[in-house]
C-alpha cells in the first residue's frame, strides 16, 4: 500500500521494536508489544459491539462521518492507547477538553454524537451529567481516584480481556480522526482528519509501498520524547504520534495534578528525555522559575518545543540561558493544519518569524493567489496539500476554512500574515481577535508580546470592547509578578514600540492570567471581565 492508516503503522512499529518502551506516565511504562495486544483487544470488543464504519468515505460530503465515534474524557494515561485501539477498531476518536463545565461537555458530546465514551474514573460524575442520548457503551479508566463505577460502565481492563487477542481488523488511511478545536474564542469544532493525510502531514510519516521503511526507521530510533502538554489537544496528539509511529519512547505527563515545573523537571532529568514540548508561557514561565531556583541535569535535553500560544520572548531567552546547549524551536500551526511553519532559536540568536513547513504558505486577502516572498499584502496563513476534510456537520465553515482553489484544497484557518522577502512567514494574530479601533484594525498577539516582555509582566491579554468614542477600544489585562505595575511605564512601552493606536486605553490588573487547559489564553473570559461599560476618560 502507498498510504497507511494509523494503526497499520503502529503495528509495524511495534512488530520492529516490540521491547522497546513506548510510554512513561507516572509509574506505568508500557512496551510497544504490550500496547500493540492490548490495542488490537480493545478494537474487537468495540467491532463485536458493531462499532465501525457504516457509509464509506467515498458516498459522503467532506463534512460527514460515516464511522461511529468514540469521546475521549481522559487525561495522559493511557490516551495514545485508546486512540490507536478506536483507530484499529475503525472507530472515530474524539478529544473532549476535561477542563471544561459539564454544560460546555454536555454541549460538545451533543455535537459530536458519539456512540460511546472512554473516561478516566474521576470524570464519572461529569459523564452521568453530560452524555446525550444515544450514548451505547461507556467504559471507565481506573485513575485512583474512588471514585465510583457509574452503572452499566465497563472497566477497560474487562474491556480489553474480552477481546479477541489475534484478529486484525482491516482499516484504511480514508479512516478518520476527529479533532475538536481549542475554543478560545466560541464553540469548538470537530476537524475531520483522513488517517493517511494526518499520518504524513503531522505526523513526520510518509507513504511507502512496503513496511520495512517504517521498520527501518523505528529500529533506528529510540530517543526519549517528552510531551508535556495535555494529549486533549493537538499540540500534544501531534508531538506524541510523530514519536510513537517512529519508534521514540514517549514520556507523558501525569496531570493527575496541574503542571508542576518541579515534576516535570525532575521527570526530563530522571528519563534522560531528547526533546520536551511545551504551550507557550503557561509552562516557560513556571520552567524557568523552577531552573532559577535550583540546577537539574539536562544535558540530554536538545530541543524545546513550543507552539500552541504564544511564549515570552523574556522566557524564550531564559530557557536559552539554562539550556545553551539546546535549541528552542516555536512551532506554529493548528487542529485545522497541523504544522505549517517553526522558528529555531539557539543561545544568543533568537527569532521572530516562521520558516514554512511542507505545503506552508499565504494566500492573499481575497484568496485568489499565493503570495510572494517580500509581498507586502497582509494576507491569510494557510497550507495546501494533506490538509483535513472539513468540520464535521457544517458545510459552511468547511467551505470557507477549507476552500477549494485552483483545484486543490487548502487550510486557511484565519491567522493573518506577511511573507518576508527570504520566504519566512510573520505571524499578525487570528483574523477573529483583531480589535478595529477608530476604522485601524489592531492584532491583539502584537500588543500581548510588548507588554509581556516588560519588566514586572506574568502574563497579558488584550481584547476589544465597545467604545462610544473609538467603536472598540484596546484594553489590556495584566498580570504582574508583584502585584502591581506601573502603568505610566506600560503605555510608554507600547506607545514606542507600536503605533498610538495600538496602545491600550485601558489597563485592567488581575491577580491571574486565566488561560485553558491546553494553556491558550482564555479571550472569552477575558472579554467578560473587561465588558463593564467604558468609560470617556479611559485612555482620551
Amino acid at each position: 500500500m502507498s498510504e497507511w492508516s494509523l494503526g497499520a503503522v503502529f503495528d509495524a512499529v511495534a512488530d520492529a521494536v516490540p521491547d522497546r518502551t513506548m510510554t512513561v506516565c507516572g509509574d506505568r511504562r508500557i512496551t510497544f508489544g504490550a500496547s500493540a495486544s492490548t490495542t488490537r483487544r480493545f478494537a474487537n470488543f468495540l467491532a463485536d459491539r458493531g462499532f465501525g464504519e457504516h457509509i464509506p468515505r467515498q458516498r459522503l460530503d467532506r463534512w460527514e462521518c460515516g464511522q461511529d465515534r468514540i469521546a475521549l474524557i481522559m487525561r495522559n494515561d493511557l490516551y495514545p492507547n485508546l486512540m490507536i485501539a478506536c483507530a484499529k477498531a475503525r472507530v472515530v476518536p474524539v478529544n473532549i477538553n476535561h477542563h471544561y463545565t459539564r454544560r460546555e461537555i454536555g454541549d460538545l458530546l451533543a455535537y459530536i454524537a458519539p456512540r460511546g465514551i472512554v473516561y478516566h474514573r474521576s470524570f464519572g460524575p461529569v459523564v452521568a451529567e453530560a452524555a446525550p442520548a444515544g450514548v451505547e457503551l461507556l467504559v471507565s479508566v481506573d485513575d485512583g481516584s474512588g471514585i465510583p463505577e457509574l452503572a452499566g460502565a465497563v472497566p477497560f481492563d474487562e474491556a480489553v480481556a474480552l477481546g479477541d487477542p489475534d484478529n486484525v481488523i482491516a482499516t484504511s488511511p480514508d479512516d478518520l480522526i476527529m479533532l475538536c478545536t481549542g475554543g478560545t474564542t466560541g464553540r469548538p469544532k470537530g476537524v475531520l482528519w483522513r488517517q493517511g493525510d494526518m499520518y504524513v502531514s503531522s505526523m513526520n510519516g510518509a507513504d511507502h509501498v512496503t513496511v520495512e521503511p517504517v521498520q527501518a526507521l523505528a529500529r533506528a530510533t529510540g530517543q526519549v520524547w517528552f510531551a508535556a502538554s495535555p494529549l486533549s489537544h493537538a499540540a500534544g496528539t501531534w508531538t506524541t504520534f510523530a514519536g510513537l509511529l517512529a519508534g521514540q519512547t514517549v514520556v507523558l505527563y501525569d496531570d493527575r495534578e496541574k503542571f508542576d515545573a518541579r515534576a516535570a523537571l525532575e521527570t526530563a532529568e530522571r528519563e534522560k528525555v531528547t526533546l520536551m514540548t511545551i504551550v507557550g508561557d503557561a509552562y516557560a514561565g513556571p520552567l524557568v522559575r523552577e531552573m532559577r531556583r535550583r540546577p537539574y541535569e539536562l544535558s540530554s535535553l536538545s530541543v524545546i518545543g513550543t507552539g500552541g500560544a504564544a511564549t515570552n520572548p523574556v522566557h524564550k531567552r531564559a530557557l536559552l540561558e539554562h539550556l545553551p546547549h539546546a535549541f528552542l524551536v516555536e512551532g506554529y500551526g493548528s487542529s485545522e493544519t497541523g504544522g505549517m511553519g517553526y522558528g529555531r532559536s539557539s543561545h544568543g540568536t533568537q527569532v521572530d518569524t516562521f520558516d514554512p513547513m511542507p505545503g506552508g504558505t499565504a494566500v492573499s486577502h481575497d484568496r485568489t493567489r499565493l503570495l510572494d516572498p517580500g509581498d507586502p499584502e497582509i494576507g491569510w496563513a494557510a497550507r495546501t496539500g494533506r490538509v483535513p476534510l472539513g468540520y464535521f456537520d457544517d458545510r459552511a465553515a468547511t467551505e470557507a476554512t477549507f476552500p477549494i482553489i485552483d483545484g486543490q484544497r487548502l487550510a486557511i484557518p484565519g491567522d493573518r500574515v506577511t511573507v518576508d522577502a527570504d520566504g519566512a512567514l510573520r505571524l499578525l494574530g487570528r483574523d477573529s481577535l483583531v480589535v478595529n479601533t477608530g476604522g485601524e484594525k489592531v492584532f491583539v498577539e502584537e500588543v500581548e508580546e510588548v507588554l509581556r516582555a516588560q519588566p514586572g509582566v506574568v502574563d497579558a491579554l488584550v481584547v476589544g470592547r465597545p467604545s462610544p468614542r473609538w467603536g472598540q477600544e484596546i484594553v489590556a489585562l495584566v498580570q504582574s509578578a508583584d502585584g502591581e505595575s506601573a502603568e505610566n511605564e506600560l503605555r510608554r512601552a507600547c506607545r514606542e514600540s507600536l503605533a498610538g493606536f495600538k496602545a491600550p486605553k485601558k489597563f485592567v490588573f488581575v491577580p491571574q492570567i486565566r488561560r485553558l487547559g491546553n494553556g491558550k489564553p482564555d479571550y472569552r473570559w477575558a472579554a467578560r471581565h473587561v465588558a463593564e461599560p467604558a468609560l470617556e476618560k479611559d485612555g482620551a
